[in-house]
């Protein structure tokens, strides 16, 4: 007889309290083995996919996709030991239990676990949240269902998915480009590249545009007589609820200085040409960053509100700001005070590709002490930054542009940038964070100033 247990929604760590099904991975009647995840969920942090700590068969799934549910909420229901396990499943499902609650999307082991998922030939056709038993598998498939091809579709990437449900498109249709036919984005983008086939003598079924369905992950967008509505949820709504906490928690003030980059960028060009991993204006400023908070840590630290404390923090975790196409996320250079521009660069350019990729984890965007907001690659000179709650400070960097300046008694054309930090008030002075950002534009204008921190 088997034994049906009840998978919920584990706690993501971080504090997250809540997660959005983005895709279930699996159906009711599915094989499922230890391990395997059954559904990509969107927190406030990342995207993540979800393992299933049992092995068996889907009974129920509760939760359709779009749908925001709370830790601890139900997700599926498995039945171990039933009959209709398969062979491939029998010696993963031989543990009921394992210990892992979360895998990283787009990791090998979870592609290959996804790519030995079983599909019985049957699934079974009940409502979400209606736990079914498994022996329930002998609902008859529609007649006018058209046919499709068998087996889970090679796609890794959860945003690839997305990507193609946004503009309707059939991924069981696509040629994947990849290794072993993988789709990839480059796939879906060419696809919907391609013009519209004229209309057949008779009519064909065709796929239907995405519609806001109840709790699907398209509803969250609908106009009315009043203009349209978007709702505030997923990571737009964290960032919406960090920065009001920070707007009404902290007595920000901010100020700016111009700063001659030129000796910065000559800088940087004599450092890549001795060879070696690229130096990156961004990875010289993180390391300027991390020597001023050495000379001034009242800016590395947070205020515990209950104890009416400043906490200055021993060590420095650099986030920086990164605009995706999920929206504006701040990846974290884990002790960046212990490594040198070398290694500062190497972690900025992998949580930048893992940012653009979304498979940043919930700890990689979180824990940071002090943030580096480089907004001149919008094009723009200068900003008032929102303190990244709890943190104490943040420096803003605008475009470096050759403008006239006056250079040794005498009217050049020089590399210029602006500079702006925006401060908590209650840890420190304008003293104290005057004297910070003089020290940054002294590194920027004359990097031999940081010789003396090294």
């Amino acid at each position: 007889m088997p034994k049906v247990l009840e998978f919920k929604l584990p706690d993501l760590g971080e504090g997250l309290t809540e997660a959005e099904i983005v895709r279930w991975l699996v159906s009711v009647g599915d094989v499922v083995a230890v391990d395997q995840p059954v559904v990509e969920v969107e927190t406030a942090k990342a995207m993540v996919e979800v393992p299933c700590p049992y092995g068996g068969v889907v009974t129920a799934r509760f939760g359709e996709e779009g749908t925001e549910l709370p830790v601890g909420a139900p997700l599926l229901t498995v039945a171990v030991g039933a009959p209709q396990e398969h062979e491939a499943a029998e010696e993963a499902a031989s543990s009921e239990h394992s210990g892992n609650v979360l895998v990283g999307y787009g990791t090998g082991a979870a592609t290959a676990r996804r790519r030995g998922r079983i599909r019985p030939a049957v699934s079974l056709a009940a409502p979400v949240g209606a736990p079914a038993p498994a022996t329930a598998v002998t609902t008859p498939a529609k007649p006018s269902a058209p046919a499709v091809a068998t087996g889970p579709v090679p796609v890794i990437s959860p945003l690839v998915r997305r990507l193609a449900r946004e503009h309707g498109l059939d991924l069981r249709e696509l040629s994947g480009s990849g290794p072993d036919g993988l789709i990839l984005r480059a796939d879906v983008e060419t696809a919907m590249k391609a013009p519209a086939s004229p209309a057949p003598a008779s009519p064909a079924p065709v796929p239907p545009a995405p519609v806001a369905a109840t709790g699907a992950a398209s509803s969250t967008a609908s106009r009315t007589a009043g203009g349209e509505r978007i709702a505030l949820r997923g990571i737009r709504g964290a960032v919406a609820d960090k920065l009001s906490r920070s707007r009404t928690e902290i007595p920000d003030a901010t100020c700016w200085v111009d700063a001659d980059a030129t000796e910065l960028m000559a800088a940087r060009t004599a450092m890549n040409a001795a060879g070696g991993p690229k130096v990156s204006v961004l990875a010289l400023l993180a390391r300027i960053c991390t020597a001023a908070l050495a000379r001034f840590p009242e800016l590395n630290s947070t205020v515990d509100l209950a104890a009416r404390e400043i906490v200055r923090l021993p060590e420095v975790h650099l986030g920086f700001a990164a605009q995706t196409e999920r929206g504006l996320v701040v990846p974290v250079v884990r002790d960046a005070h212990a490594r040198d521009v070398e290694s500062i660069g190497a972690e900025l350019v992998r949580l930048t590709e893992a940012a653009r990729t979304g498979t940043l984890t919930p700890g990689e965007l979180t824990g940071g002490t002090f943030t580096l907001n480089n907004y001149g690659v919008f094009g723009v000179d200068g900003s008032t930054p929102i303190i990244n709650h709890p943190e104490a400070a943040m420096l803003g960097v605008g475009r470096i542009i050759p403008k006239p300046w006056v250079h040794e008694g005498e009217l050049a054309v020089r590399q210029v940038v602006q500079l702006s930090l925006t401060f908590d008030h209650r840890v420190c002075d304008g003293g104290t964070a005057g004297g910070f950002l003089r020290y940054v534009a002294d590194c920027v204008e004359h990097p031999v100033v940081l010789l003396r921190t090294l």
